[in-house]
């Protein structure tokens, strides 16, 4: 951590120069990044965010989860709480899935240990983006989007699988032996709860759209192919709109790969979502990179079968 703190100073202090020196061009960047936010994140995250909080405090959760009760549990070795939230994830996007998982956790409902293994499988981007976003609007062909979804539904379940041994360390007592004493939220805490998140969210996709940016005399030393591939690594929508340039086959591809990943934008916002658990970043990176990997190999071989 400390030699990662040393090199990450000069790089803050060149970046902070950078933009101080060329103020006009990166405003433009922070103004693409609040836009690509404003449009594409905010109108499906922050009802979802409050609508599901909404259904954690009002104690619901468990008749809701019955119907997945067994098989969450055999196969992934969760509460049944989990299959709630791998659905909400999957159609609500990022970061929806860490915040249900972290909430969960705050709230005595499951484990540590519960709460790792769900973040192999409950971090996932939504329909809305896949399928309208990647695949009608910037590939230009929605059965394209379809087969991005599939593969990215059937990744996060393949994923979870790798990892359903995992345990936290120091984990505290099993939810059925916590004794919290929680006081219940109101209406006006929840709003303000997923505002805040909501807007944490747009904070880092703006940052990261000015690192994009910084970074592109690197960048683009890439092979034309990879470039897409670099910027999505660091932010997942910027990385999907360049790869729309490259012929259908390798573009739904990276931005399979992309999509499942997150790229270091959302895995951030997730692991803003996610500290009072205290997952290690690398852990959290790790499962998003094998899900990413699953997703671009499923991607793969359905669109030479089906294209």
């Amino acid at each position: 951590m400390k030699k990662l703190r040393i090199l990450l100073t000069p790089a803050l202090l060149l970046l902070i120069v950078l933009i101080a020196t060329s103020a006009k061009k990166y405003i433009g960047c922070a103004l693409d990044g609040i836009s690509a936010w404003a449009f594409n994140v905010l109108p499906c995250t922050l009802p979802f965010m409050m609508l599901t909080k909404l259904v954690i405090e009002l104690g619901e959760m468990e008749k809701l989860t019955r119907p997945f009760s067994q098989p969450f549990k055999a196969l992934y070795g969760t509460s049944p709480s989990a299959g709630y939230v791998f659905f909400m994830s999957i159609l609500a996007g990022y970061p929806v899935g860490s915040k249900m998982t972290a909430d969960l956790y705050e709230s005595g409902k499951i484990s540590k240990t519960e709460a790792f293994r769900m973040c192999s499988f409950c971090s996932n981007s939504g329909p809305m983006f896949i399928v309208g976003t990647v695949g009608a609007l910037l590939l230009k062909n929605a059965a394209v989007g379809g087969i991005l979804f599939v593969s990215h539904a059937l990744s996060a379940l393949l994923n979870g699988l790798l990892y359903r041994k995992i345990k936290a360390k120091e984990e505290a007592e099993t939810p059925g032996e916590k004794t919290i004493e929680k006081t219940p939220l109101s209406f006006g805490d929840i709003v303000l709860s997923s505002v805040q998140s909501v807007l944490s969210v747009g904070a880092i996709i703006c940052l990261f759209f000015i690192i994009i940016e910084a970074a592109m005399p690197l960048l683009s030393l890439l092979p034309a192919p990879l470039l897409p591939l670099g910027e999505g690594l660091i932010e997942l929508t910027r990385g999907c709109i360049d790869a729309s340039a490259l012929s259908l086959y390798p573009a739904a591809v990276i931005c399979s790969f992309l999509i499942s990943f997150g790229g270091f934008s959302t895995i951030l916002q997730s692991m803003a979502m996610l500290k009072k658990l205290k997952m290690p970043a690398w852990l959290f990176s790790v499962f998003k990179l094998t899900q990413g990997l699953i997703s671009a190999a499923i991607t793969a071989a359905l669109m030479f079968i089906v294209v």
